[in-house]
Formats: C-alpha cells, sequence, structure tokens
C-alpha cells in the first residue's frame, strides 16, 4: 500500500471516524446534494471569532461592540465526499444533520490538504 493510498483511508477511518470526530450530514453547494457526507463541523471559540464592528463609531471609524462576534464555524470533510472539487469562498452552502430544516452557511475560506478539506463558514440569518 502506497503512502498516498494509506492517506486516503486514514481520512475516513480516522479522521472522519464517526465514533470518534464526525458526524454524518447532507450538504448541498453548488446545485448538487452530497447524502451521507463525514464530517466534523466544530464552533470556532469567541476568541478566534472576528468581532462584529459598525462603520463610523470610535477610534479608527469603528465601533468595536464589545462581545458581539460573527458566529462561525470550521467544517473537516473529504473532499471526495463533495465530488472532488473544492469549493470557492463567497458561495453558500446548505448543511443538514437530519433535521427538516438545513443551516445556511457562507464560505469565508477553502483549503485542501491530502484530500481532507478545510472550510471556514459564516452562519447565516435570513
Amino acid at each position: 500500500m502506497s503512502f498516498t493510498d494509506m492517506l486516503a483511508d486514514d481520512i475516513h477511518n480516522v479522521f472522519l471516524n464517526t465514533e470518534e470526530f464526525a458526524s454524518e450530514y447532507t450538504v448541498q453547494y453548488d446545485g448538487k446534494t452530497y447524502a451521507k457526507v463525514l464530517a466534523s463541523l466544530q464552533n470556532q471559540e469567541a476568541g478566534e471569532r472576528e468581532q462584529l464592528t459598525a462603520r463610523g463609531f470610535g477610534r479608527g471609524g469603528s465601533d468595536g461592540a464589545p462581545g458581539l462576534y460573527r458566529k462561525s464555524f470550521v467544517l473537516y470533510c473529504a473532499l471526495s465526499d463533495l465530488g472532488g472539487k473544492e469549493p470557492k469562498p463567497g458561495k453558500t452552502l446548505l448543511i443538514s444533520d437530519g433535521s427538516p430544516l438545513p443551516r445556511k452557511f457562507l464560505i469565508a475560506a477553502a483549503g485542501c490538504e491530502m484530500g481532507m478539506l478545510r472550510l471556514e463558514l459564516e452562519a447565516v440569518v435570513e
């Protein structure tokens, strides 16, 4: 077994193991639905989130709005589970964990290393 093959196996058997780190989701992106996507959806801690600001107030033209942060998440999943195509920042993504209404996210940043996607997401409130 090659190193690349071992990495591909580890993505699902270790990193996206439902008994350890991952859950099963349905993901809708770019007009396609991907069922049974094994992924880890992590809520970022307040210290890691972007603080909201209001223009025109305070020092430097912004109001720090202490304590208010964007609701942001990081999604880890296998590139192959989303059709082998890396999602693009600025597009929306719907994620459902079996509940009737999927959650809508804006992709803030995307990256892929060795077949594992890391998507930084911002919750969209409608």
